[in-house]
């Protein structure tokens, strides 16, 4: 079967993956480079965590999702993971690192709880004064999501995948599953796979009933010297508490520490405008993660790269097939932990035509 897939993220890039392990002819086309510093899977790591608050069925599907990611590292030759293990802190009653324990208790996963005197002296960069408890979960930590992307390319490439980088798709034809790229070019397969993210709707306006764009931004930083011994052996956080929706990944193998937050979103209609940060928008961005983390006047921006999500009310994976075309968004910014295991089920669901199955999976309906 021939298969074209318009958009090389994480969603994209697996699905390709998995359809040329199961010997379809593929041609990926992306607008940007493979890693595209501009889509929502760019950027050099990402966070997987077992942590879902209320979303039980994502909680339970990550088992899956690990396994998927165990299966792609032994294809590359190469694991592009660092478990270093997932931090919350929470300042209130009911605020979102509470709802995130709540879920982990529910799904019985273990982990390790710490009060405010024992969480800072582990790890100094918290301020003891400004929240209640700290929880560890041993399990889960950073992908490197621009390493995955370098070596998903080359190992497409080398299995005879069509790769077209730095090309725009300006219309798509959903019945004859065909293409058409900015220089008039047609381009046409049995299956046609959509994974294009937050520029899903300049190719298929209708479905703004169903998809939303924001834009966001994630700051990279370097703590105050005597704090850097502490950062280098620290988790990844899944939530600071509060009302931020603060998440932090730690400085790993060679990737500084980058703080990023849910509050800091804006709706983006236009996915490729805004896209470089406004002055002061590191800073901004800085001062949210005061508390729970103490002296963050000390830390210095050393820079902001901005990001465009594709979100759902109810923020789950979204899928739909329209002709011969599938149309595939991994939702609401939670999409790259799961994005090996959401490439294999795509591609399953185009070799069995269980359009049904797929879009159960992917709103963790199923398990």
């Amino acid at each position: 079967m021939r298969v074209t897939i318009v958009g090389a993220g994480i969603a994209g890039l697996s699905t390709a993956w998995w359809l040329a392990k199961l010997g379809h002819d593929i041609t990926l086309i992306e607008q940007g480079s493979i890693p595209n510093p501009l889509a929502a899977s760019g950027d050099r790591h990402r966070m997987i965590r077992r942590a879902y608050g209320d979303a039980d069925g994502y909680a339970r599907t990550i088992a899956e999702a690990f396994d998927s990611w165990d299966l792609l590292w032994n294809d590359l030759g190469v694991s592009h993971y660092a478990n270093c293990g997932v931090l919350g802190i929470s300042q209130r009653v009911g605020d979102g690192a509470e709802l995130f324990r709540a879920g982990l208790d529910r799904m019985k996963f273990e982990y390790e709880q710490l009060d405010p005197r024992e969480a800072a002296e582990r790890y100094p960069f918290l301020d003891p004064a400004t929240f209640r408890y700290a929880y560890l979960d041993h399990d889960g930590g950073a992908l490197f999501s621009e390493r995955i992307a370098r070596d998903m390319k080359a190992w497409l490439k080398m299995r005879g995948a069509e790769i077209r980088t730095h090309t725009k798709v300006l219309a798509v034809d959903a019945r004859t599953a065909s293409v058409r790229l900015e220089d008039d070019t047609l381009i046409a397969a049995d299956r046609l796979v959509v994974t294009a993210g937050a520029w899903t709707l300049q190719l298929f306006p209708a479905l703004a009933e169903n998809l939303m764009t924001y834009r966001n931004a994630v700051a990279y930083m370097e703590p105050p010297a005597d704090l850097e011994d502490a950062w280098s052996n620290a988790p990844a956080i899944v939530d600071i508490g509060g009302d931020s929706d603060g998440y932090v990944l730690p400085p790993v193998e060679g990737v500084g520490l980058k703080f990023g937050a849910g509050v800091h979103r804006s709706s983006a209609p236009d996915p490729d405008a805004n896209r470089v940060a406004a002055p002061g928008e590191g800073d901004s961005l800085r001062r949210l993660f005061s508390p729970p983390f103490g002296r963050i006047d000390e830390y210095t921006v050393t820079e902001v790269k901005t990001c465009a999500y594709t979100f759902t009310a109810d923020k789950r994976f979204f899928s739909k097939r329209i002709g011969n075309t599938l149309v595939v968004s991994a939702c609401s910014g939670h999409g790259y932990k799961f994005g090996a295991a959401i490439g294999r089920r795509v591609a399953q669901a185009l070799d069995t035509d269980d359009d049904a199955m797929l879009a159960r999976w992917l709103r963790a309906e199923t398990v």
